[in-house]
This record gives C-alpha cells, sequence and structure tokens, in this order.
C-alpha cells in the first residue's frame, strides 16, 4: 500500500482475471497488465493477479507454451494456478473473465448483486469491446482457448489481450481517481458499469 496526498493510507485496486484452468490465458493477462503498469504507473496501487474456474491445474505453473509467448514478447511471469473462490468477490475490485462460459460461472457463483457488477469480459475493453456484460453478442468478445492449439493460438491470444489492456487499464486509473476499491467505503460493486 502506499500513501495519498493526504497522508493516508491508500488501499489497493485489485484486478484478477479468471479463464479455465489458470494455465494459458489468465495468466497472460496477468503479465501483460503487470508490465503495462510497471511500465505507465500506478504498480503501487494495482495488485494484479489471475486464477482459474476449475481446479484441474491447481499448483501446477502456466502452460510452457504460454511462458514461451510471453518470453519471447518481453513478458516476465512467475505463476502458479490457482482456482478461483467466491469469497474472494469481496476483496476483488474488477473480476475480468476471457470468455463468455468464464463470466457465466462467475456470476452464477457471485454472492451478491454488487459482485456479479465487478465481472467483465477483457475483450470488452478492446476498441469497439461493447459492453462487456454478456449481453451484447459476447461470443464475439472470447479469446479463444489456445490449450489445445498450436503456438499460433498462444501468439492470438497474446495479440487479442495486448489489445484490451490498454482499456482495462484506463478503466482502473478512473477508478482509482474516484478513489475506489472494494476496501474503501462505497467500493465493492458500487462502482459505475464499464462503458
Amino acid at each position: 500500500m502506499s500513501n495519498d496526498p493526504s497522508g493516508t493510507a491508500r488501499t489497493p485496486y485489485r484486478v484478477c482475471f479468471v479463464c479455465t484452468g489458470n494455465i494459458c490465458r489468465s495468466p497472460m493477462a496477468e503479465a501483460v497488465l503487470r508490465a503495462r503498469l510497471a511500465e505507465e504507473g500506478p504498480a503501487e496501487l494495482v495488485e494484479v493477479s489471475s486464477a482459474g474456474t476449475g481446479g484441474w491445474h491447481a499448483g501446477d505453473d502456466a502452460d510452457s507454451r504460454t511462458l514461451a509467448v510471453l518470453t519471447a514478447a518481453g513478458y516476465p511471469l512467475e505463476h502458479t494456478a490457482r482456482q478461483f473462490r467466491h469469497d474472494w468477490f469481496a476483496r476483488l475490485d474488477l473480476v475480468v473473465a476471457l470468455d463468455e462460459g468464464h463470466l457465466r460461472e462467475l456470476r452464477a457463483m457471485a454472492p451478491t448483486a454488487g459482485d456479479r457488477a465487478k465481472i467483465r469480459l477483457l475483450r470488452s475493453y478492446a476498441p469497439g469491446g461493447g459492453s462487456g456484460d454478456g449481453g451484447d453478442g459476447g461470443c464475439d468478445l472470447d479469446v479463444p482457448d489456445p490449450y489445445y492449439g498450436g503456438p499460433e493460438g498462444f501468439e492470438e491470444c497474446l495479440a487479442l489481450v495486448e489489445e484490451a489492456v490498454p482499456g482495462l487499464l484506463a478503466e482502473v486509473r478512473t477508478a482509482l481517481a474516484a478513489g475506489e476499491s472494494a476496501d474503501s467505503p462505497g467500493g465493492g460493486g458500487e462502482r459505475t458499469a464499464h462503458r
């Protein structure tokens, strides 16, 4: 945590990316957002993590093809896969689904309407991405799962993530400017919806 100009401790804004097994898409998105925050700021005010809707790969490293694509593009990643838990919603500000299926699963496990409002599709932040709530043709907003394919699928995945992250980062900065986080008064899902 860092201090704001008033001298009080500032709660970090917490973002969690979610895919199926937390070894391909979500760790890739985590690495890209972390890198952008380190380059452009405000890294000290944002915590970035990732998880999977399933626990099959919990405890595993990221897929070797994910690591290869990230390394080739200059993105560092230290990662151990884990499964998303419904009780995490209380401490998260934004839960970013990588496809429509993840969006549905996360909404089904969200304890409250406020928690459901925290869930967005990553590609909704790409130019022309729509609202990201899954109600506007969300299938076009999916980041395809590269797991069963070759290296080109992982490269495509990285390109789609890189296209969306600037819009996501802009939303995070807007929320920070407004003083919103899950731990702040009025935080935790009270934000205005992504546009």
